[in-house]
């Protein structure tokens, strides 16, 4: 397998900020944690990160498979990694969702964290859920999360500079014709801008179905409670036998 091109992903320049602002998401670690015991090694992770889930799965005993589009955030993850004692237990890869540089087959692949929203039409979702359909055995499962914006979190949201954690600000601006979020994070010495794309969950189905993913379920949040509406989706779908 050829080494990936280097390039510079959005999350570089925010790599040593990107844990302190998200600090408060803990919600989703357990969950993913379940889902890859259940699994069994490895499983792979794709927009890996600083390993924010990768690390406490490896600290369960699974190994990991991490992609990840930015260097920067590889290298903290590794440094994490090292820091837990679990680094023998993550295989950290830079690249894309969409074409991921992985092998192996695997019982589970997860894409936590709406990593998914990086992908801003039909096209580069469709190639990324190829993606994750491929590398898994028959029966294996893929499990991800996404939201679709609430419109009072567009109204409360909208244009402004709010300090997420302290001295660590983000800037929501929603287009919802194109149904884009254009996210600005910046902290004392780092600052980066990124898009995003959602869909409806009523969409998110169509295209797994399109990819040939059947649809084990979708739960409105990380204690399996089924969906009834709401921003947020996690989705369990698997490849056929």
């Amino acid at each position: 397998m050829g080494r990936p091109e280097a390039r510079v992903s959005a999350y570089d320049s925010i790599a040593r900020l990107y844990d302190p602002w998200s600090r408060s998401v803990t919600e989703d670690v357990s969950f993913y944690v379940d889902e890859a015991v259940r699994a069994g090694s490895p499983v792979v992770e794709l927009g890996v990160g600083t390993g924010r889930i990768a690390v406490p799965v490896a600290a369960a005993g699974v190994r990991v498979i991490g992609v990840d589009a930015s260097a920067g955030m590889l290298e903290v993850c590794r440094e994490h990694a090292e820091t837990v004692g679990v680094a023998d237990l993550l295989d950290l890869r830079l690249g894309d969702l969409t074409q991921p540089p992985v092998d192996e087959r695997v019982r589970l692949v997860t894409c936590p964290f709406r990593s998914l929203l990086h992908m801003l039409d039909d096209d580069q979702r469709l190639r990324a859920l190829r993606a994750a359909l491929e590398l898994r055995v028959p029966g294996g499962r893929f499990v991800f999360d996404v939201f679709a914006p609430a419109a009072d979190d567009i109204r409360d949201t909208h244009g402004r500079w709010l300090e997420r954690e302290d001295g660590i600000f983000e800037r929501a601006d929603w287009d919802t014709g194109a149904r884009t979020l254009t996210l600005s994070v910046r902290g004392d010495a780092a600052a980066t801008t990124f898009t995003l794309a959602w869909l409806s969950p009523k969409e998110w189905h169509a295209l797994l179905e399109r990819v040939g993913f059947q649809v084990v379920a979708c739960h409105g949040w990380f204690d399996k409670r089924p969906y009834r509406g709401g921003e947020d989706s996690v989705w369990i779908a698997r490849r056929p036998a």
